[in-house]
Order: structure tokens, then C-alpha cells, then sequence
């Protein structure tokens, strides 16, 4: 009897131990910013783009602006804010997001915290402030239709986005890859959920948000399961879901098809007047 108690004593304090540890750590695995390597500056000289950077309580946050291609004063544009996924840079990201220029819309690229060139460390509230400092930016500028600003975010991003969608108005909302909430990944680490320090709670932002919210997910997502995109898509009031054949890190598999989805879905919400790009 005593043997089972020391040995329940033991295995106690050493989950104790890694809980603790856990508790230390989550930041490290949530955003592996020390990880991601920044490409060498003459690789940033983006022709077009215009660098900005913002005031936060962490420190400068770097922010890239591409505006919208078509020619001629044509008002303020619609715009977009884009949140890339915990292992990326604002860096990989212009080329592959040049279509929302050529709609017609802007797009602002905004780095994390502690990611890239930008100062601090990220948290929930410090990526937060970054997003509402870009937000509060873009909505500002004379070219830009405050009333046509779009949430983008992928992955992680899923969840900088809706913690902006909850202190800023916004047009619409798209989610690729992402999750209902960070603390849903906290059994899979054999922890309570209240031991996560940036729950993130996306679920809860949809469900009150007013706006339409499209949906992107693989059916085959390694990371985040394709079950968390199927809630989502079923919390909001104005949701769609859009499933690919495809995992984590190659949705969408078909980029012409998915642009041609994100068209579709801008131009039934009215955010967007152009159909032939």
C-alpha cells in the first residue's frame, strides 16, 4: 500500500512538473518566432509595397501595405488585413496575396510581435494591440472604404483576426485553416484548459459576429482538424464552409479555384463591384 502511495505521490509531482513547465513554455510552441528565419533584406525590396511601421506598447511592429492595381481614381477601396499562420512572415506573403490588389483591394500584411524585424514578444493581448494599431491605420487612410475592410487569417492568424472582428467593425471574416479555440488543444497535451495563457477563443467571436463568414479547411488537416473549420462555419450567423481535399500546410491546392471562391463570396457580400479581374 505504501509502495502504490510513493508511486502515486511521484507520478503526481512529475505532472505537476510538466504542467508547470507546460504553463513556461506554450508561448514557445504557440508562436516559434525564434524559429523562422527572416529572408536577407534585399529579398524585402518589394516593388510597390509600401513598409509601415506601428506604435505598440511592445515595441515597432512592422506592417506591409500593397494597394489595389487598377488604375484610375476610382474612390476609396476596399481593403484587406491579412494574419499569417505562427510559422511565417509577413515576407511570404505579397505574392501570393496579389489578387486581392488586382479586385481592387488593398492589402495590409501585418507581422507579429517578436516576428521578423518587429519588436516584442507574442501574446494574445500583444498581437491584439498590433492588429488594432494596423486597423486603426488602414481605416484612416483617404484611399481606403472603412466600411469595406476585410479579416483574413490563416491558421493561427484565425485567431489574431477575431480578437481584431471583437473590438473593430469589419465587412466580413475568412478563416483558412483555423481553430474554435486554442484551450480545445489543451487535452491533447494532457492539461486543463484554463493552463492555456492565450486561449484565442474564435468560436465565440463567430457567434457574435454580424457580418458573413467564409470558412476554408482541408478535410485531411494534420493540425487543426477538419472539425474545427465545421464549427465554425456552424456558429456563425451568416457562415459558409469551404472544403478541401487537402491538409495543413497546402490549403488551397488549387489556388485558381480558391480565388475564384474568395471572389464569389466578396462580390455576394457586396464588398466587392468587380467580377472580372
Amino acid at each position: 500500500m505504501n509502495i502504490l502511495l510513493k508511486f502515486a505521490s511521484w507520478a503526481f509531482f512529475l505532472y505537476l512538473v510538466y504542467c508547470c513547465f507546460l504553463f513556461l513554455m506554450q508561448r514557445q510552441i504557440m508562436f516559434p518566432c525564434d524559429m523562422v528565419e527572416s529572408p536577407p533584406e534585399m529579398n524585402n525590396d518589394i516593388p510597390g509595397v509600401e513598409k509601415i511601421w506601428l506604435s505598440t506598447s511592445s515595441g515597432k511592429i512592422e506592417a506591409w501595405f500593397l494597394p489595389p492595381e487598377p488604375s484610375g481614381d476610382k474612390g476609396p477601396c476596399p481593403a484587406v488585413i491579412f494574419a499569417h499562420g505562427n510559422a511565417e512572415l509577413i515576407d511570404f506573403w505579397p505574392e501570393a496575396l496579389r489578387q486581392f490588389t488586382r479586385l481592387g483591394a488593398g492589402v495590409l500584411l501585418v507581422e507579429y510581435p517578436g516576428y521578423g524585424r518587429s519588436e516584442g514578444t507574442p501574446s494574445q493581448q500583444s498581437v491584439t494591440e498590433a492588429f488594432v494599431a494596423a486597423y486603426d491605420l488602414l481605416a484612416a487612410r483617404k484611399n481606403v472604404d472603412p466600411s469595406r475592410i476585410i479579416l483574413v487569417g490563416r491558421s493561427i492568424g484565425g485567431g489574431a483576426i477575431c480578437q481584431l472582428a471583437a473590438k473593430r467593425p469589419s465587412a466580413a471574416i475568412i478563416l483558412m485553416s483555423s481553430f474554435t479555440s486554442a484551450r480545445s488543444f489543451a487535452s491533447k497535451y494532457l492539461v486543463p484548459g484554463f493552463f492555456v495563457r492565450d486561449p484565442f477563443d474564435n468560436q465565440a467571436v463567430i457567434r457574435n459576429y454580424p457580418g458573413p463568414v467564409l470558412v476554408i479547411h482541408g478535410k485531411n488537416d494534420e493540425v487543426i482538424p477538419y472539425s474545427h473549420g465545421i464549427a465554425l462555419s456552424q456558429a456563425a450567423k451568416h457562415g459558409k464552409l469551404i472544403t478541401y481535399n487537402s491538409g495543413h500546410n497546402n490549403c488551397p491546392p488549387d489556388w485558381n479555384i480558391f480565388w475564384k471562391e474568395i471572389q464569389s463570396f466578396l462580390y455576394e457580400a457586396k464588398i466587392l463591384t468587380i467580377t472580372n479581374p
